[in-house]
């Protein structure tokens, strides 16, 4: 295993635990990130179930023989939060990258199972690494749609923020495009992950730290944790299986 794997999955496995024991003590799901129903009979107890299933499977990331079933059961779940957003999708006439954060969590799973265990599923790690390249224009997209609020994201020190709210616009559409084309794949899908990186550390951390109390920020850095380890894996991948199918 490339050590870009082993990154991304350590980061996709903090990230599982965090969420879980969120859910766990806050009695439910993950915020505007699983679009579960308020009336939906014994939600607690579910909410309860999906707490334990992260946590689990997010320890299971952390050792070799249980990496693939782990990263299959949880790239499961949120598949099916994906499908199970797309109401919200159309409510908001298709402008929003929610869904394209689901399925990019989903596929980075997805590819780290493909990619472990004693045999390589070579299909299914390119499938969803192109699945993964599909969403990043569709978060390129969501810093024009809202510039402004994106804006409001950037640290004051980095100056002329709604500059940084497109330029990092472009950059996911750019990733994208090059891991769909083939060109200049790799370093567009280590790019990628390195900008995802930095966010973590300049933007996501302090923002929890200003608001210690807040349910939503420390929600949002631990998708931030495995969305980044899901993009470690997908950079990791070039090294196990080649760009095209």
């Amino acid at each position: 295993m490339s050590g870009l794997i082993r990154l991304g999955r350590m980061m996709l496995g903090v990230g599982m635990i965090a969420l879980g024991g969120t859910g766990i003590a806050f009695a439910d799901f993950m915020l505007e990130w699983s679009q579960v129903p308020a009336h939906l009979p014994a939600r607690t107890t579910f909410a309860y179930i999906h707490g334990i299933v992260f946590i689990a499977c997010g320890v299971g990331l952390f050792f070799e023989k249980t990496i693939r079933p782990c990263s299959f059961v949880l790239g499961t779940v949120w598949l099916l939060w994906t499908l199970l957003c797309t109401p919200f999708v159309i409510a908001a006439h298709g402008k929003t990258g929610l869904q394209a954060e689901l399925l990019g969590m989903a596929s980075g799973l997805m590819i780290l199972a493909a990619l472990t265990g004693p045999t390589i599923n070579r299909t299914l790690a390119i499938i969803f690494r192109y699945a993964f390249a599909l969403c990043m224009p569709i978060y390129g997209l969501v810093h024009f749609w809202y510039a402004p609020v994106v804006a409001t994201w950037i640290p004051k020190w980095l100056f002329v923020p709604m500059f940084w709210a497109y330029f990092t616009g472009v950059a996911h559409c750019a990733a994208g495009v090059a891991i769909l084309t083939g060109v200049l794949g790799r370093l567009a899908a280590k790019l990628f992950a390195i900008m995802l990186s930095s966010w973590i550390i300049i933007l996501h951390i302090p923002r929890v730290i200003a608001a210690l109390h807040d349910r939503h920020e420390w929600t949002t850095l631990f998708i931030a944790i495995a969305i980044t380890g899901a993009a470690w894996v997908l950079a990791g991948s070039y090294g196990v299986v080649s760009e095209k199918l």
